[in-house]
């Protein structure tokens, strides 16, 4: 399984990748399903229909979203909305907003909030941005400025109700969904909204296998993940278990 670490190590991380050709039939699925084929020679042809047109679907959803200026008055930095994944990927992560650097890089993750979270997950930088592999959505696509504390604010609310009913959808392959951070925890559980993260984090075998829930990976819960050891010692360990399944 490349890319994946599957015992607990974060400093040793996996750097070799499998690729993978989203054009390749998957031979776990009857040709139908993938890819049409001449019947003279039994090569794959032009891809079906139905797929043709949902891949095009996608594609224009991501236009629409990229163009996105809805929150361009509100946003310090101007809109940037960044969205990753196929399709076909079989991890999806719905997270919080772009920080500053992601914004000018336009790769979601590209910080120290992704190198640990990498840690987490027993990913190397590869796997982590092969798209046909994992998705990334925020709870806001855009960076969304400062608070005067100097953190980040919050995911403008209007992004996920807007755009997460018909993206999401597209990720129908994806063996697991993290939700990472307080944002999107609230979102997709909402009956938790009232408790805290510790607690909701303490209970996090009873969302499986919908949902993985983890906290944000900044250092604001470095302090957090010391306190409360069960987070290193028992869910990690599950949690790597769970990508290396998921993504094969």
């Amino acid at each position: 399984m490349s890319g994946v670490v599957t015992a607990y190590a974060p400093q040793v991380l996996v750097s070799a990748h499998r690729q993978v050709n989203s054009g390749q039939v998957n031979s776990r699925r009857p040709p139908e399903q993938t890819r049409c084929y001449d019947r003279r020679h039994g090569m794959p042809n032009a891809p079906l229909l139905s797929q043709r047109t949902s891949d095009d679907d996608f594609a224009r959803l991501i236009d629409e979203i990229r163009a996105c200026r809805l929150c361009a008055a509100e946003l310090p930095l101007g809109p940037r909305p960044i969205v990753r994944g196929r399709p076909e990927a079989r991890l999806l992560i719905i997270s919080q907003a772009p920080g500053t650097r992601v914004h000018e890089t336009g790769l979601s993750f590209d910080d120290r909030s992704g190198d640990r979270l990498r840690l987490w997950l027993g990913l190397d930088r590869e796997t982590f941005y092969d798209e046909s592999r994992v998705a990334i959505m925020g709870m806001g696509f855009c960076y969304p400025g400062r608070d005067q504390s100097g953190g980040d604010r919050p995911p403008r609310p209007e992004c996920a109700p807007l755009w997460h009913p018909r993206l999401r959808p597209h990720f129908r392959e994806a063996a697991l969904t993290l939700l990472v951070g307080s944002y999107a925890i609230r979102y997709y559980l909402p009956d938790r909204s009232r408790q805290s993260m510790t607690a909701t984090l303490s209970r996090w075998r009873e969302f499986l296998p919908e949902y993985f829930v983890l906290p944000h990976p900044s250092w604001r819960t470095t302090a957090w993940e010391r306190a409360n050891p069960w987070f290193t010692t028992e869910l990690l360990p599950e949690l790597r278990a769970a990508v290396g399944k998921a993504l094969g």
